[in-house]
């Protein structure tokens, strides 16, 4: 599979996730307070919550229903009750287009 558009640089808000579902796949998209978007995993790992939901700050979403936040740059989560990571997907920069291919995780 190649990367496809899933949204607009300008369709994102700073620190506002963003769910997109490239190719079925549930993922949070978020531009964070430098400027940089990042894309993680949607769900929760902890239970089947959407972190698109979830409360940005700095380099981290938090799950809005257990409070488990979550590395913007890893994935891993910074404290209970989830311990197991969400993955990273590579985000490339086309103009003002943000692209992602579902099935190329983060080496992180």
């Amino acid at each position: 599979m190649t990367a496809e558009r899933v949204c607009g640089v300008a369709d994102l808000e700073q620190d506002m996730p963003l769910r997109v579902d490239p190719a079925g796949v549930p993922i949070t998209v978020i531009k964070d307070g430098e400027g940089v978007i990042h894309a993680i995993g949607d769900t929760c790992t902890h239970g089947e919550i959407s972190l698109s939901e979830g409360f940005v700050e700095g380099d981290t979403v938090e799950c809005w229903a257990h409070g488990s936040a979550f590395s913007l740059l890893t994935g891993m989560p910074g404290n209970l009750p989830a311990y197991e990571p969400v993955p990273v997907y590579v985000v490339v920069i086309d103009g003002d287009d943000v692209l992602i291919d579902p099935t190329v995780i983060k080496e992180v």
